[in-house]
């Protein structure tokens, strides 16, 4: 018999996030839980479409999410351009952080995508300072 994977928690802020468009296809079918959140960090919109979050300092809202495995990791990873063998060429590390309720009391720590601050930079990143991002509305 094959041993069940854990369920895994997961900090979204932008495109994994409920309504967004990258929940339904890669998500949804493996929350069991989801309570908005915030994290430590830094947000910026991308001119590629999607944001960006950084080990800056500040709070960027999203939603905790707890999924029903972490087998579904290693697709999010793909999505997310995070190669764990190869960190060098990935656009996102994928980061085990605290994450914190709104009143910023703890509440779990989960996996957070981060990108360096320099490539932020190098992509042109736009700083977010109420720390939240909707998709632009001429973005599919």
């Amino acid at each position: 018999m094959e041993a069940q994977s854990m369920v895994c928690q997961l900090f979204v802020y932008g495109t994994l996030k409920p309504g967004e468009r990258a929940f339904q296809p890669l998500c949804q079918a493996y929350v069991v839980g989801r309570v908005d959140a915030i994290s430590p960090g830094r947000l910026y919109h991308l001119p590629l479409g999607y944001p960006a979050l950084t080990l800056e300092a500040g709070w960027v809202q999203g939603v905790l999410l707890t999924l029903s495995t972490s087998t579904i990791l290693p697709q999010l990873d793909e999505f997310e351009d995070y190669y764990p063998n190869h960190p060098q060429d990935s656009q996102y590390q994928r980061l085990y952080r605290w994450v914190y309720r709104l009143d910023r009391t703890p509440l779990a720590q989960a996996w957070i995508y981060v990108m360096a601050k320099d490539r932020v930079d190098q992509l042109r990143g736009q700083w977010l300072p109420r720390g939240v991002w909707t998709r632009p509305k001429n973005c599919g």
